[in-house]
């Protein structure tokens, strides 16, 4: 005997199979399931992540699905007119996933281009296309790969994405901040206020529907669009996908929440809207399975090895941090930033991190990362008496700062990836008065707004922090040209983000020889 939910589920499905003429007099898809793209991520040398979510009306409630589990067709081809199907099958896309589809693809030759497409109801999503990798210690001459993230949907448009989406490039590292929990009804990119360029429809995000709706309205934009249809994207999160500058410590069945801020709701509460803004996350990204949310925690580090040329580390600096010292922000040091018993990644992920970089192997060690570890002395004028730090970065964490440079000191070829900071950075990273790495800040997509080659008071900036090689304040993009000899880190910036279209050139480039100390500018 068919119950009610069983019929309807049935009733639905057996719409979703026939002609179009019929789905629209039926009202199955009422417009374009694909509404959203398609994406790939987390390649390996046999496949990699392909993932679309079924949205025909995107920003309303499930995206505009009903309620019912609904088979979505894939298939990989190794040539963009499908002449040849590689590998092939049917995902259920579930409503308790808002109709999202991640289909872990193998079997695929390593080091090659493949091509991908889904299918429900008889509509077809548009083509996308991913690259395999090297096997891994295979014999491996050169890699370019994009760096990118920080993309606040209010302060401008995201043609950067476009000019991505046309390297010719192996992947993108997606550093984190895909959304931003807030909305603004000014922009002060100057000191003065100006209106946002476009407004998200939610003025804060508390639940699963909030964070899925700006996830919808993030994705529906063409370019970026683009660029996640063009390449695999190696996804992590910062702290705006769920509030900003939070942290968290998980020990004892007890979390310790951002205690600094007097508005914080209490653990318990927290817990319940990090959960929801995990799983929105996990709906919208293209990663695998393992990465699902469970109880509010995502296990998020992971590795990329690329043949014998690059190991790629990928960090979680969130999930596992103590609160920040000295109450955050930018300000001078306190004793807290000394304490013994401080983390950044926690236990668990730094056993990890250094079995992994004592594996070795490689040519290069990439350290992949949100926040940045250079101890940059934040003052901009003459006249400030005392250093400043950026709490919420690895400064203001001396313990766990101390033993990551320790692990580098102990590695050849270490390249620190990280973003955050809204501003294109490059500089060395010193231990005990020896460089043991290099650090590649990353510009934003469009936080920030359109912002100007330097800062006030970059001369000052760069002439108190000897290390640091470079400062940049506009939009865009790194490009990673890593090759056996050398690691080339070209920093691509737009003119402008307050309009739709823009201008791509290259601000600079950042060179590090390999078993050399020390970056330097080309």
């Amino acid at each position: 005997m068919l119950n009610r939910r069983h019929f309807l589920a049935t009733a639905t499905l057996a719409g979703l199979s026939a002609p179009a003429i019929l789905r629209a007099e039926a009202g199955i898809f009422r417009d374009f399931p694909f509404s959203l793209g398609v994406a790939a991520g987390d390649p390996a040398s046999d496949g990699f992540v392909i993932w679309t979510r079924l949205a025909p009306a995107p920003m309303e409630p499930h995206g505009g699905m009903p309620l019912a589990t609904v088979p979505v067709e894939w298939e990989v081809s190794p040539d963009s007119g499908f002449k040849e199907i590689a590998a092939k099958g049917t995902e259920l896309a579930r409503p308790e996933l808002g109709h999202s589809v991640h289909v872990e693809v193998a079997g695929l030759q390593p080091n090659r281009p493949y091509y991908y497409r889904f299918t429900a109801g008889g509509e077809r999503s548009l083509r996308g296309r991913a690259k395999t990798l090297p096997v891994a210690g295979a014999n491996v001459d050169a890699l370019k790969f994009g760096v990118c993230g920080c993309q606040h949907y209010e302060s401008g448009f995201y043609g950067a994405y476009r000019h991505l989406a046309r390297e010719d490039i192996a992947f993108v590292y997606h550093y984190g901040d895909f959304i931003y929990e807030y909305q603004q009804d000014y922009l002060f990119p100057d000191g003065l206020p100006v209106r946002p360029v476009r407004k998200y429809a939610m003025r804060g995000l508390q639940d699963l529907g909030d964070f899925r709706t700006a996830y919808s309205q993030t994705l529906f934009d063409i370019d970026m669009q683009a660029a996640r249809s063009q390449h695999a994207f190696i996804s992590s999160f910062d702290d705006h996908e769920i509030r900003n500058d939070w942290v968290s410590v998980y020990d004892d069945w007890k979390l310790d929440y951002d205690g600094n801020d007097p508005d914080a709701p209490p653990p318990e509460v927290f817990m319940l809207r990090r959960q929801a803004a995990f799983q929105a996350w996990y709906e919208h990204m293209p990663v695998r399975k393992a990465l699902l949310p469970r109880g509010g925690f995502i296990a998020a580090n992971r590795e990329l090895r690329y043949g014998n040329l690059m190991a790629m580390q990928i960090l979680d600096t969130r999930q596992y941090r103590s609160n920040q010292p000295c109450g955050d922000g930018f300000k001078p040091t306190c004793p807290e930033v000394f304490a013994k018993d401080a983390q950044v990644l926690g236990k668990a992920q730094e056993d990890w991190l250094a079995k992994n970089l004592g594996e070795g192997g490689a040519t290069w060690n990439g350290i992949a990362q949100q926040v940045t570890m250079m101890a940059l002395d934040r003052r901009r004028r003459e006249d400030e008496p005392e250093k400043i730090l950026n709490l919420d970065s690895w400064p203001g964490y001396d313990a766990p700062r101390e033993r990551i440079l320790s692990r580098f000191a102990g590695l050849r070829n270490t390249v620190v990836l990280t973003g955050d900071e809204h501003q294109n950075f490059c500089g060395n990273l010193v231990h005990r008065d020896k460089i043991v790495a290099a650090e590649i800040v990353a510009t934003s997509i469009t936080s920030g707004g359109d912002g100007s080659d330097q800062r006030k008071g970059t001369d000052v900036f760069l002439k108190l922090n000897p290390e640091l090689k470079f400062a940049n304040d506009q939009r865009g993009y790194v490009v990673c040209e890593v090759g056996k000899e050398a690691w080339q880190s070209h920093f691509m910036v737009v003119d402008k983000v307050t309009t739709p279209t823009n201008t791509l050139s290259k601000r600079a480039t950042a060179v590090v020889e390999r078993d050399v100390a020390g970056l330097k500018m080309a």
